[in-house]
């Protein structure tokens, strides 16, 4: 009897998830149960995730970049890298602001919908613009002092993803530099770490179907007002079809550029996008993310060691596509003479620098939607109102557009190593590939 695929298991596992939130939302301490017993089932997973993220992307750059064996690819890869990520998120925001200005999900909303959504995510919202408040009171030049770690231990130990990269980059170069009898050592063992690593990716996922049911059934005992979701409906359909606009812009790419198959690219990274709806956090994906493209799509590790992480710190398409429709909808219903040709512009140009300055975790975009909401100058005494009106469908959103994330992710990186010739036939690994031998 044929195993039935990864990514079929996790699906059955978000639907029953799913079912079973629904359910449990009905009956008497339906939600402590699902709370006590089921969540920490997904808390696990994600921080199992979390916790091979950084010796993958430290075990995989190092490698990687020493295998290039020549320092000028690494400034061809890191040029071409950071060119195509700005230009899929130009993409990603042109086509949210057209898709905002087309439907125009906010006129017309009732008043009293408006006061009784404020009511109820005032509190959210007040933290949301403490966090941006303090983003901004750092200065303009400090997301590049972040990059520079003091400590690499705490860099390490805190998952600091820019300077581990950084860290990373700066030992691979090195091991460059000095004499190949010398690195050798070390890039072997960094060679063996990695594969350690995607080891545990192989044997995490295995837990995978179970977790997205946790974490599904999580997320839906957490709506409480269906009225309002109803309410925000329009302006969800505007956001998702946006997203799934840029989803089809990359399997265009895909087929027009990388010279694959869309549905073959699809099939093979599903899994990584499973979980990154189910997670909404790209940074816990990253590990099933990489091993999805390097071992399914074909992408040699010093391409994918160095693109993919790169991505998930600083390419977040469906954020700025989100930030884009979200600012609009929120000036269409509480501040609708702001809506000028100039603002738009200022939007586009502070999303594209948000989005490289957003944490890969739930909820960076909003915080990120506040700074730019104040660059086109949205009254203060308006601001928590605008957050307010979009927190009730802000984690379903927040789940899809992490998938456009990771999507966005993995078509760049087939990208650059179709560009470098670094794509080669793909040669999946399982789990138990030497079971046999160790038993």
């Amino acid at each position: 009897m044929k195993k039935l695929a990864l990514h079929w298991k996790i699906i059955i596992g978000m639907v029953l998830g799913i079912i079973f939130g629904f359910i449990m939302n009905t009956l008497d301490g339906g939600k402590g149960f699902v709370t006590n017993w089921i969540a920490p089932f997904g808390t696990i997973f994600i921080n199992l995730l979390k916790l091979i993220a950084v010796p993958l992307i430290l075990a995989s750059l190092i490698k990687g970049i020493s295998d290039l064996k020549d320092i000028s690819k690494i400034k061809s890869m890191g040029l071409r890298t950071i060119g195509i990520y700005i230009g899929t998120t130009l993409v990603a925001i042109i086509i949210g602001l057209s898709i905002v200005n087309l439907v125009k999900p906010g006129t017309g909303m009732p008043t009293d919908t408006i006061e009784k959504i404020k009511t109820t995510y005032q509190g959210n919202a007040d933290v949301m613009i403490g966090k941006a408040k303090a983003t901004k009171d750092a200065g303009p030049l400090q997301p590049l002092v972040d990059i520079f770690p003091s400590n690499i231990f705490t860099a390490l130990g805190e998952a600091k993803m820019l300077q581990v990269i950084f860290f990373a980059l700066f030992v691979g170069i090195c091991l460059l530099l000095i004499p190949e009898k010398k690195a050798k050592p070390l890039v072997k063992f960094f060679d063996s770490l990695n594969e350690v690593v995607m080891k545990m990716v192989d044997l995490i996922m295995l837990f995978a179907p179970y977790a997205v049911f946790a974490l599904l059934a999580n997320v839906i005992i957490a709506f409480d007002d269906t009225e309002i979701l109803v309410k925000l409906l329009w302006y969800a359909l505007c956001v998702v079809g946006g997203l799934l606009l840029m989803i089809g812009f990359y399997l265009i790419l895909i087929k027009f550029v990388v010279k694959k198959s869309p549905l073959w690219f699809l099939k093979e990274l599903s899994p990584a996008q499973l979980l990154a709806f189910s997670t909404s956090s790209s940074a816990a994906t990253l590990p099933v993310t990489m091993e999805r493209v390097e071992e399914h799509l074909g992408v040699d590790k010093e391409v994918s060691g160095f693109v993919l992480p790169v991505g998930a710190t600083v390419n977040m398409d469906g954020t700025s596509l989100y930030q884009g429709i979200a600012a609009v909808f929120i000036m269409q219903v509480i501040w609708p003479e702001g809506l000028t040709f100039t603002n738009q512009l200022v939007i586009i140009a502070t999303a594209l620098l948000a989005s490289i300055g957003s944490a890969a975790v739930p909820s960076a975009g909003m915080v990120m939607l506040v700074i730019v909401l104040e660059s086109i100058g949205f009254p203060a005494e308006l601001l928590p109102i605008g957050l307010a009106l979009i927190f009730a469908v802000d984690r379903p959103l927040d789940m899809c557009r992490t998938v456009v994330n990771v999507t966005g992710d993995a078509t760049v990186s087939m990208m650059v190593a179709k560009s470098l010739d670094k794509l080669h036939d793909p040669k999946p690994k399982e789990w138990d590939d030497n079971y046999e031998a160790v038993k």
